[in-house]
Order: structure tokens, then C-alpha cells, then sequence
């Protein structure tokens, strides 16, 4: 009688707790701080549905710089991410040459718009400090002088012309508490209204 009571229980507390919501992983974007689509992607609305998984991206990248989601990430699974601060982007344009259905455009390389470089200024030594001369990102940039500056010997960004590739993510030599770095990448673009 006893362990019938306590079955009946079991089953009643489970019926009555609240039902588990689908997990957050199987439906938002992977994409955020640092961790980007290839250069030339659509907008991220669209990119699970364009993206056929064939791993060509993958493949291709002699960096290794562009690897597939796992099965646990739901319907973005097999899709294709990089992690700037492990490895940036260099830019060879050789992933958007594979890609056979459009889902990374082929487009230059100065026209590559994966993120934005947003400094923290209260993070960044050289903006901090006064000594301080660090000139790590702005001497990764593939862009220096264009997509970054020294302005009084502090990096600025010029938004215009930064292609969001990492590098200067990926050099920085300072890491908060959090994780992220003094310099790191906003994925806006992948976000940005799709185009019918």
C-alpha cells in the first residue's frame, strides 16, 4: 500500500511540475560575442535553412578556423562557426569560393562584414593607462590604418571598414573576468533584415 502511495505521488509530482521548455540551444542563434559565421554569410534568420550542412566550408579553410555545430545545437547542427579567439578568420575568401548554395556569398575581401571590433575602453590597457602602449590589434589588422587607427596612440575602430575577421580579438593580450577580451567582435551584421 505504501509503495503504491508513494508511485502515486511520484506520478502526480511529475504531472503537476511545470512541463520543460524546449532547450534554448535547438532554437537560438549560436552566433554572438566572438563566435561568428564564415565571411559572406546571410543573415542568421536564414542561414539554417540555406546552409545544406555539406561541410565544404569546413574542409576548405587551411586554418581550421571554420568548424561544424555538433548534433546538440538542434536545427543549427552541422552548420558552420568560428571562434575568433581560438582561431580568427585570415580572410583567404576560400570558404565563399565552395559554398554551392549562396549561403556565403562570394564577395571581395575588403567587403567582408562578419562582426564588429568594439574595444573596451576600460578594459584595454592602452586606453586605461596612461604608459601603456599596447598596439597589439591594431598591428594584426589585415586593415591598419583603415578599418583601425591609433588616434594619440589608442585604437579606434572605424566601423565602415572593419570586416569583423577576429584577428585583432585573437592577438589581444588581455582577458577579462568574463572571458572575452579588450577587443572583441559584435556579430550585428549577421543579424541585420533579410532581403526576399
Amino acid at each position: 500500500m505504501r509503495l503504491a502511495a508513494a508511485s502515486l505521488g511520484t506520478i502526480a509530482t511529475c504531472w503537476l511540475a511545470p512541463k520543460p521548455s524546449p532547450a534554448k540551444s535547438w532554437i537560438s542563434s549560436p552566433v554572438h560575442t566572438n563566435i561568428l559565421r564564415p565571411p559572406g554569410a546571410v543573415p542568421e534568420e536564414i542561414f539554417p535553412a540555406r546552409c545544406i550542412r555539406c561541410g565544404r566550408c569546413v574542409e576548405v579553410c587551411p586554418y581550421q578556423a571554420i568548424v561544424p555545430l555538433d548534433i546538440r545545437k538542434g536545427v543549427f547542427a552541422g552548420t558552420p562557426l568560428i571562434d575568433v579567439k581560438k582561431i580568427p578568420c585570415y580572410l583567404c575568401m576560400k570558404c565563399v569560393e565552395v559554398c554551392p548554395t549562396g549561403t556565403l556569398s562570394r564577395i571581395p575581401q575588403a567587403e567582408t562584414r562578419m562582426g564588429l571590433a568594439v574595444i573596451d575602453k576600460h578594459a584595454c590597457v592602452t586606453w586605461n593607462q596612461e604608459l601603456a602602449l599596447c598596439r597589439t590589434c591594431y598591428n594584426v589588422c589585415p586593415f591598419k590604418e583603415k578599418a583601425i587607427k591609433l588616434d594619440q596612440l589608442r585604437p579606434v575602430v572605424i566601423e565602415e571598414y572593419c570586416t569583423g575577421c577576429g584577428i585583432c580579438t585573437h592577438g589581444c593580450p588581455i582577458t577579462r573576468k568574463d572571458g572575452e577580451k579588450a577587443i572583441n567582435i559584435e556579430p550585428i551584421y549577421a543579424f541585420k533584415p533579410v532581403r526576399w
